[in-house]
Formats: structure tokens, sequence, C-alpha cells
């Protein structure tokens, strides 16, 4: 069982943040709750069956990033209840008019972490024929004597220590990348909400991730995203903007 505190540890993937932006939520209904969860804003929304908990998944998003969303869902029901991703919406609202934004699956967070894993793995691959050609000229030289004659040279024991180094480090190379790829695939596996069958009183939850809004000229971005749990929907409303407008 996962519970709420334990979700709500869930870390943002990515780096710094350079140009940033906060959300606020707007309680839609009164059956939810604008709230403040370890110094971040957060929404509960209740309804027959099901309780929603929303908040960034960290203190400040990426201008044009991607949005993430820790959401935590309790079953209040008697009976097993659906969480499916397939079943969340997201919904941008410019000059009267809504758009679309895609929900990012774990399946399509996945294939991007393979596809980065591949790009990373030509770089280095190019790295590696650099070091092993480096290694192929080692141990050839030239020298001038005194009076001036000249002529070249060849060191077997330079030569095999220079191959050796650069066995090593194209093995480093290779080893770091797939460490770094298997580390990024099991955050992936941990932290991303999927399809999930909630028991009686369980918590399950994670991080959602949805497409960026559309930029609005550096002004406010509003959206509203609508998780079904069951039967019930939960309308949750989010206004972004740059930090401290």
């Amino acid at each position: 069982m996962r519970r709420w505190g334990f979700v709500a540890l869930c870390a943002g993937l990515g780096g710094c943040v350079t140009n940033s932006e906060t959300v606020q939520f707007r309680p839609s209904n009164p059956q939810q709750q604008s709230l403040m969860r370890d110094g971040q804003p957060a929404l509960v929304s209740r309804q027959k069956s099901s309780v929603v908990l929303v908040r960034p998944a960290s203190r400040q998003l990426q201008a044009n990033g991607r949005p993430v969303f820790v959401v935590g869902i309790n079953n209040l029901g008697q009976g097993p209840i659906d969480f499916r991703v397939a079943q969340v919406e997201a919904t941008q609202h410019v000059a009267g008019s809504d758009y679309v934004m895609q929900v990012v699956t774990y399946e399509m967070l996945l294939q991007e972490e393979k596809n980065r894993q591949v790009a990373a793995l030509i770089i280095g691959g190019f790295a590696a024929g650099v070091n092993t050609y480096s290694a192929s000229q080692a141990g050839h030289g030239r020298y001038t004597t005194t009076s001036g004659r000249t002529g070249t040279f060849y060191s077997p024991t330079a030569a095999v220590i220079a191959h050796n180094n650069a066995a090593a480090q194209n093995e480093a190379i290779v080893a770091a990348t797939v460490e770094t790829g298997q580390r990024n695939m099991a955050v992936l596996e941990q932290s991303v909400i999927k399809d999930n069958t909630l028991m009686p009183g369980e918590w399950y939850g994670g991080q959602l991730h949805i497409t960026p809004p559309t930029e609005q000229a550096g002004g406010q971005k509003a959206y509203t995203i609508v998780i079904t749990v069951g039967s019930d929907r939960h309308v949750i409303d989010i206004a972004q903007a740059p930090a401290g407008t």
C-alpha cells in the first residue's frame, strides 16, 4: 500500500530551473479546498467514493517545460475502484477557447529515456573512438639530435600503456552511460503514476506529467486537469504564472 506521505516525497525529474513559474489551485466546488503541503500550494478534492490530493512535484516549474504534479488518491468506498491514466484529461483555456494538453504517460517517458540512452551511447561511442585512435598513435614519435639530425622512433611500452588506458576509459564511458540510464528508468518506475486498482481505504499516487501549456506572452496560463477515479470526476483548476507575479 502506498501512503500519501511517501508519494509526497517524489521529486520531479529534470535539472535546475532557470525561467521559473509557480502554480496556484482554484477550488471549483465546495468539495475542494486549497491548502499548503510542506510549503507548497496543494488542493484536496473530495467526491463520493474518493479523495484526490494534488500539488506540484517541485517548488517552481520551468517556463515552457512540462508541468509535473504529484497526485495522491484515496479510496473511500466499500469496494475496489479503478484509476486509469488514459481517463485523465488536461485542457488549457485561452481567450474563451479550450486546447487539449496531452498527458505524458509512463510508457511515453520510458521511450524518451530509451531514446536518450541511445543518443548517449552514440556520443559515448564517438568519444571511445577518439580514445582508440589516440591510443593507436601512441608510442610513435620524432626526435632531433643536437647536430640537427631528425628521425622517428617507436616505444612498444608506451603503446601498450596508451591502449590499456584507452580501454579503461572506454569501459568507464559505457558503464557510466548504462548506469545513468538504469537509474533514470528506476526513478520513472517508482515515481510516475500508472493504472491502478485501489482497495477500500488504500492510498495510491505518483507523478502526473503533462505537455507544456502554450506561452501567453509572459502572462498567466490557465488550465484544468480532470482526474477520474471510478465514477468520481475531480476537476482541478490551475493558474500558472511567472514566479513573483
